[in-house]
Protein backbone atom coordinates (compact mmCIF):
# COMPACT_ATOMS: atom_id res chain seq x y z
CA UNK A 1 0.00 0.00 0.00
CA UNK A 2 2.66 2.46 1.09
CA UNK A 3 4.54 1.64 -2.52
CA UNK A 4 1.35 2.51 -4.36
CA UNK A 5 1.44 5.40 -2.52
CA UNK A 6 4.70 6.70 -3.13
CA UNK A 7 4.34 6.28 -6.96
CA UNK A 8 0.85 8.02 -6.49
CA UNK A 9 2.63 11.07 -5.41
CA UNK A 10 5.66 10.86 -7.78
CA UNK A 11 2.80 10.90 -10.40
CA UNK A 12 1.16 13.72 -9.02
CA UNK A 13 4.66 15.68 -8.75
CA UNK A 14 5.86 15.17 -12.53
CA UNK A 15 1.72 16.17 -13.15
CA UNK A 16 2.69 19.35 -11.24
CA UNK A 17 6.03 19.90 -12.50
CA UNK A 18 4.77 19.54 -16.54
CA UNK A 19 1.84 21.82 -15.42
CA UNK A 20 4.00 24.60 -14.14
CA UNK A 21 6.69 24.02 -17.58
CA UNK A 22 3.60 24.52 -19.91
CA UNK A 23 2.36 26.90 -18.33
CA UNK A 24 5.22 28.85 -18.00
CA UNK A 25 6.07 28.47 -21.92
CA UNK A 26 2.52 30.02 -22.16
CA UNK A 27 3.40 32.84 -20.40
CA UNK A 28 6.31 32.68 -22.48
CA UNK A 29 4.55 33.20 -25.80
CA UNK A 30 3.16 36.14 -24.63
CA UNK A 31 5.70 38.50 -23.94
CA UNK A 32 7.76 40.27 -26.98
CA UNK A 33 11.71 40.57 -26.04
CA UNK A 34 13.89 42.77 -28.18
CA UNK A 35 16.76 44.44 -28.50
CA UNK A 36 17.45 47.99 -29.37
CA UNK A 37 20.92 48.84 -30.72
CA UNK A 38 21.99 52.09 -32.21
CA UNK A 39 25.19 53.99 -33.33
CA UNK A 40 27.34 51.15 -33.65
CA UNK A 41 29.73 52.94 -35.80
CA UNK A 42 31.99 49.79 -36.63
CA UNK A 43 35.51 50.02 -38.37
CA UNK A 44 38.83 48.27 -37.85
CA UNK A 45 40.22 50.61 -35.54
CA UNK A 46 39.78 51.40 -31.69
CA UNK A 47 38.91 47.49 -30.94
CA UNK A 48 35.75 48.30 -32.38
CA UNK A 49 35.01 44.95 -33.70
CA UNK A 50 36.32 43.19 -30.75
CA UNK A 51 33.53 45.39 -28.93
CA UNK A 52 30.65 45.19 -31.10
CA UNK A 53 31.37 41.30 -31.04
CA UNK A 54 30.73 41.43 -27.52
CA UNK A 55 27.20 43.32 -27.48
CA UNK A 56 26.28 40.67 -29.85
CA UNK A 57 27.45 37.92 -27.67
CA UNK A 58 25.86 39.29 -24.68
CA UNK A 59 22.40 39.51 -27.32
CA UNK A 60 22.98 36.32 -28.18
CA UNK A 61 22.86 35.43 -24.66
CA UNK A 62 19.75 37.08 -24.01
CA UNK A 63 17.63 35.02 -26.55
CA UNK A 64 15.73 38.10 -27.90
CA UNK A 65 12.64 37.27 -30.49
CA UNK A 66 14.67 40.03 -32.84
CA UNK A 67 17.04 43.24 -33.16
CA UNK A 68 16.32 46.31 -33.78
CA UNK A 69 19.37 48.85 -34.71
CA UNK A 70 18.86 52.08 -34.68
CA UNK A 71 21.19 53.86 -37.43
CA UNK A 72 25.14 54.79 -37.59
CA UNK A 73 26.27 51.36 -38.03
CA UNK A 74 29.06 51.95 -39.26
CA UNK A 75 31.12 54.76 -38.63
CA UNK A 76 31.14 56.85 -41.61
CA UNK A 77 30.32 56.80 -44.95
CA UNK A 78 29.85 60.98 -45.26
CA UNK A 79 33.12 62.32 -45.69
CA UNK A 80 35.51 59.04 -47.18
CA UNK A 81 36.23 57.78 -50.44
CA UNK A 82 34.05 54.91 -52.20
CA UNK A 83 36.53 52.09 -51.35
CA UNK A 84 36.37 53.10 -47.41
CA UNK A 85 32.74 53.30 -47.42
CA UNK A 86 32.56 49.93 -49.22
CA UNK A 87 34.94 48.58 -46.37
CA UNK A 88 32.73 49.47 -43.45
CA UNK A 89 29.44 48.20 -44.66
CA UNK A 90 31.38 45.04 -45.62
CA UNK A 91 32.57 44.34 -42.13
CA UNK A 92 29.12 45.68 -40.67
CA UNK A 93 27.27 42.88 -43.13
CA UNK A 94 29.81 40.19 -42.01
CA UNK A 95 29.62 40.84 -38.34
CA UNK A 96 26.11 41.11 -38.04
CA UNK A 97 25.88 37.42 -38.95
CA UNK A 98 27.14 36.80 -35.47
CA UNK A 99 23.51 37.84 -34.15
CA UNK A 100 21.13 34.57 -33.74
CA UNK A 101 17.86 36.81 -34.01
CA UNK A 102 16.46 38.79 -37.31
CA UNK A 103 18.07 42.11 -37.72
CA UNK A 104 15.90 45.01 -38.77
CA UNK A 105 18.00 48.12 -39.39
CA UNK A 106 17.68 52.15 -39.47
CA UNK A 107 19.32 54.36 -41.43
CA UNK A 108 21.90 56.85 -39.66
CA UNK A 109 23.32 59.88 -41.04
CA UNK A 110 26.64 58.42 -41.15
CA UNK A 111 25.46 55.24 -43.41
CA UNK A 112 24.81 58.42 -46.03
CA UNK A 113 27.96 58.05 -49.08
CA UNK A 114 30.08 61.21 -49.86
CA UNK A 115 27.47 63.95 -49.06
CA UNK A 116 30.18 65.59 -47.62
CA UNK A 117 32.48 67.70 -49.80
CA UNK A 118 35.92 66.54 -48.63
CA UNK A 119 34.68 63.07 -49.75
CA UNK A 120 35.68 63.52 -52.81
CA UNK A 121 33.06 61.56 -54.23
CA UNK A 122 31.16 62.85 -57.66
CA UNK A 123 27.21 63.33 -56.77
CA UNK A 124 26.97 60.98 -60.08
CA UNK A 125 28.89 58.01 -58.36
CA UNK A 126 26.35 55.23 -58.54
CA UNK A 127 26.38 54.62 -55.01
CA UNK A 128 25.92 58.27 -53.91
CA UNK A 129 23.99 59.34 -51.21
CA UNK A 130 21.26 56.58 -49.71
CA UNK A 131 21.95 54.64 -53.09
CA UNK A 132 24.78 52.72 -51.26
CA UNK A 133 22.37 51.54 -48.52
CA UNK A 134 19.84 50.82 -50.32
CA UNK A 135 22.02 48.47 -52.21
CA UNK A 136 24.47 46.93 -49.19
CA UNK A 137 21.43 47.05 -46.06
CA UNK A 138 17.89 47.23 -47.58
CA UNK A 139 15.06 49.97 -47.46
CA UNK A 140 15.62 53.18 -45.72
CA UNK A 141 11.91 53.18 -44.72
CA UNK A 142 9.32 50.19 -44.09
CA UNK A 143 7.56 48.72 -41.57
CA UNK A 144 6.79 44.48 -39.91
CA UNK A 145 4.40 42.97 -37.73
CA UNK A 146 5.42 40.69 -34.90
CA UNK A 147 3.28 38.59 -32.97
CA UNK A 148 0.66 41.77 -32.25
CA UNK A 149 2.79 44.88 -32.31
CA UNK A 150 4.22 46.68 -35.94
CA UNK A 151 7.22 48.66 -36.09
CA UNK A 152 7.64 51.52 -38.50
CA UNK A 153 11.36 51.92 -39.57
CA UNK A 154 11.26 55.37 -40.59
CA UNK A 155 14.42 57.51 -42.61
CA UNK A 156 15.05 60.63 -40.84
CA UNK A 157 17.86 62.11 -42.73
CA UNK A 158 17.48 64.57 -45.42
CA UNK A 159 20.28 66.83 -47.16
CA UNK A 160 20.17 70.24 -46.60
CA UNK A 161 18.83 72.56 -49.41
CA UNK A 162 22.39 74.26 -49.52
CA UNK A 163 23.89 70.51 -49.50
CA UNK A 164 26.47 69.22 -48.16
CA UNK A 165 24.95 68.64 -45.23
CA UNK A 166 22.11 66.73 -43.01
CA UNK A 167 19.49 67.46 -40.79
CA UNK A 168 16.44 65.79 -39.44
CA UNK A 169 13.45 65.43 -41.70
CA UNK A 170 10.83 63.06 -42.57
CA UNK A 171 10.21 63.94 -46.44
CA UNK A 172 6.38 63.79 -48.16
CA UNK A 173 6.98 60.77 -50.04
CA UNK A 174 7.50 59.22 -46.81
CA UNK A 175 4.90 60.69 -44.65
CA UNK A 176 2.39 59.60 -47.63
CA UNK A 177 3.76 56.26 -46.94
CA UNK A 178 3.25 56.28 -43.62
CA UNK A 179 -0.47 57.50 -44.14
CA UNK A 180 -1.47 54.93 -46.00
CA UNK A 181 0.12 51.79 -43.92
CA UNK A 182 -1.25 53.14 -40.89
CA UNK A 183 -5.17 53.24 -43.29
CA UNK A 184 -4.42 49.73 -43.72
CA UNK A 185 -3.30 48.78 -40.00
CA UNK A 186 -5.74 48.27 -36.75
CA UNK A 187 -6.17 50.95 -34.79
CA UNK A 188 -5.72 49.22 -31.39
CA UNK A 189 -2.19 47.32 -32.33
CA UNK A 190 0.24 48.17 -30.56
CA UNK A 191 2.63 50.59 -32.57
CA UNK A 192 6.57 51.30 -32.09
CA UNK A 193 8.63 53.77 -34.20
CA UNK A 194 12.03 53.79 -35.17
CA UNK A 195 14.18 56.78 -35.91
CA UNK A 196 17.74 57.46 -35.92
CA UNK A 197 17.37 61.48 -35.19
CA UNK A 198 15.26 61.95 -32.33
CA UNK A 199 11.71 62.98 -33.01
CA UNK A 200 11.49 64.33 -29.38
CA UNK A 201 14.21 64.78 -26.99
CA UNK A 202 15.49 66.63 -23.71
CA UNK A 203 19.09 66.58 -24.92
CA UNK A 204 19.58 69.94 -24.95
CA UNK A 205 17.91 71.28 -22.16
CA UNK A 206 19.77 68.87 -20.35
CA UNK A 207 23.24 69.77 -21.69
CA UNK A 208 22.31 73.76 -21.61
CA UNK A 209 19.75 74.48 -19.42
CA UNK A 210 15.81 74.77 -19.41
CA UNK A 211 15.85 77.21 -22.13
CA UNK A 212 17.90 75.95 -24.52
CA UNK A 213 16.67 74.96 -28.27
CA UNK A 214 17.84 71.95 -30.55
CA UNK A 215 20.67 72.33 -33.13
CA UNK A 216 19.28 71.33 -36.58
CA UNK A 217 20.65 67.88 -37.18
CA UNK A 218 19.45 66.92 -33.31
CA UNK A 219 15.98 66.45 -33.66
CA UNK A 220 13.75 65.55 -36.81
CA UNK A 221 12.20 69.01 -37.82
CA UNK A 222 8.79 67.97 -38.64
CA UNK A 223 7.93 65.33 -36.03
CA UNK A 224 4.85 66.97 -35.75
CA UNK A 225 3.33 65.88 -38.54
CA UNK A 226 4.91 62.43 -38.13
CA UNK A 227 2.81 62.65 -34.51
CA UNK A 228 -0.29 64.04 -36.26
CA UNK A 229 -0.54 60.41 -38.60
CA UNK A 230 -0.34 58.27 -35.78
CA UNK A 231 -3.13 60.14 -33.29
CA UNK A 232 -5.82 58.01 -34.07
CA UNK A 233 -3.15 54.88 -33.11
CA UNK A 234 -1.76 52.81 -29.99
CA UNK A 235 1.83 54.03 -30.66
CA UNK A 236 3.45 53.27 -27.53
CA UNK A 237 7.34 53.33 -27.96
CA UNK A 238 9.64 55.75 -29.94
CA UNK A 239 13.03 54.57 -30.29
CA UNK A 240 15.70 56.53 -31.45
CA UNK A 241 19.84 57.15 -31.64
CA UNK A 242 22.12 59.56 -32.95
CA UNK A 243 22.82 61.18 -29.51
CA UNK A 244 24.78 58.87 -27.31
CA UNK A 245 23.12 59.63 -24.50
CA UNK A 246 20.38 57.41 -22.50
CA UNK A 247 16.82 58.90 -22.18
CA UNK A 248 13.38 57.51 -21.43
CA UNK A 249 10.73 59.85 -21.65
CA UNK A 250 6.66 59.03 -20.66
CA UNK A 251 4.32 61.26 -22.42
CA UNK A 252 0.95 61.47 -20.39
CA UNK A 253 1.51 58.09 -19.70
CA UNK A 254 0.77 57.34 -23.62
CA UNK A 255 3.73 56.96 -25.64
CA UNK A 256 7.72 56.27 -24.34
CA UNK A 257 10.40 58.23 -26.28
CA UNK A 258 13.68 56.23 -25.63
CA UNK A 259 16.85 57.29 -26.82
CA UNK A 260 18.96 54.30 -26.34
CA UNK A 261 22.76 55.79 -25.76
CA UNK A 262 25.15 53.53 -28.22
CA UNK A 263 26.66 50.47 -28.56
CA UNK A 264 29.97 52.41 -29.72
CA UNK A 265 29.29 54.69 -26.39
CA UNK A 266 32.14 57.45 -26.67
CA UNK A 267 32.81 56.24 -30.66
CA UNK A 268 34.77 53.49 -29.03
CA UNK A 269 37.23 55.49 -26.70
CA UNK A 270 35.08 54.96 -23.79
CA UNK A 271 32.16 55.83 -22.05
CA UNK A 272 30.32 58.82 -23.03
CA UNK A 273 30.01 61.81 -20.10
CA UNK A 274 29.21 58.73 -17.84
CA UNK A 275 27.67 56.42 -19.99
CA UNK A 276 28.77 52.76 -20.84
CA UNK A 277 28.77 51.12 -23.98
CA UNK A 278 25.24 49.21 -24.15
CA UNK A 279 22.26 48.44 -25.58
CA UNK A 280 18.36 49.02 -24.66
CA UNK A 281 16.78 45.79 -23.62
CA UNK A 282 12.85 46.13 -23.97
CA UNK A 283 10.07 43.92 -22.76
CA UNK A 284 6.31 43.97 -23.94
CA UNK A 285 3.64 41.99 -22.23
CA UNK A 286 -0.10 43.32 -23.38
CA UNK A 287 -0.15 47.24 -22.18
CA UNK A 288 2.75 47.12 -20.24
CA UNK A 289 6.24 47.78 -21.47
CA UNK A 290 9.97 47.89 -19.61
CA UNK A 291 12.74 48.62 -20.64
CA UNK A 292 16.75 48.54 -19.52
CA UNK A 293 19.88 49.85 -20.68
CA UNK A 294 22.31 47.04 -20.92
CA UNK A 295 26.19 48.00 -20.24
CA UNK A 296 27.51 44.81 -22.00
CA UNK A 297 30.64 45.11 -20.02
CA UNK A 298 33.59 46.23 -22.67
CA UNK A 299 36.35 48.42 -21.63
CA UNK A 300 38.45 50.53 -24.03
CA UNK A 301 42.01 49.46 -24.32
Amino acid sequence: MKKISKIFSIILIVQLVFYVQVNSQSKDQDEITFVFMTDIHIQPERNAIEGFKKAIAKVNELNPDFVLTGGDLIMDALAVGYDRADSLYRLYNETIKLLKAPVYNTIGNHEIFGWYEKSGVSREHPVFGKSMYLKRIGKTYYSFTFKNIKVFVLDSIEETPEKGRYYGFINQQQLDWLKDELSKTDTSMTLIISSHIPLLTTFSQIRNGAMAANDRGLVVENSKDVFELFKRYNLKLVLQGHLHFYEDVNIQNKIRFITGGAVSSRWWMGPNEGLEEGFVLVKIKGDKITADYIDYGWDVK
